[in-house]
């Protein structure tokens, strides 16, 4: 008999352990947003909330208080962003 394999985490469940967690969504046009994750659905468009938007030199733009972001024009998305960048989400709360 064939020992029972555990399936690896999607990409959805690991997005969707980030709730409530300072992320970096990068967009296709290169535009960058750091916020807090507060949704994400199974087409991974998300939700967040103080949210910053970054032109792709890395400046500040503008501030949110909620942002959708379509999950279509999504590059990627770092889930650990307090981590890596913490001078960046030093504002947030």
């Amino acid at each position: 008999m064939v020992a029972a394999r555990n399936k690896p985490p999607t990409p959805l469940k690991h997005l969707k352990s980030a709730v409530d967690q300072i992320i970096l969504v990068k967009l296709k046009d290169g535009t960058e947003y750091v916020g807090r994750l507060e949704m994400v659905d199974h087409t991974m468009n998300v939700v967040l909330s103080d949210c910053v938007k970054y032109d792709s030199d890395g400046n500040p733009v503008t501030r949110y208080g909620k942002v959708l972001i379509r999950g279509s024009q999504i590059a990627f998305i770092s889930i650990n962003y307090e981590q890596v960048a913490p001078e960046t989400v030093s504002g947030f709360t």
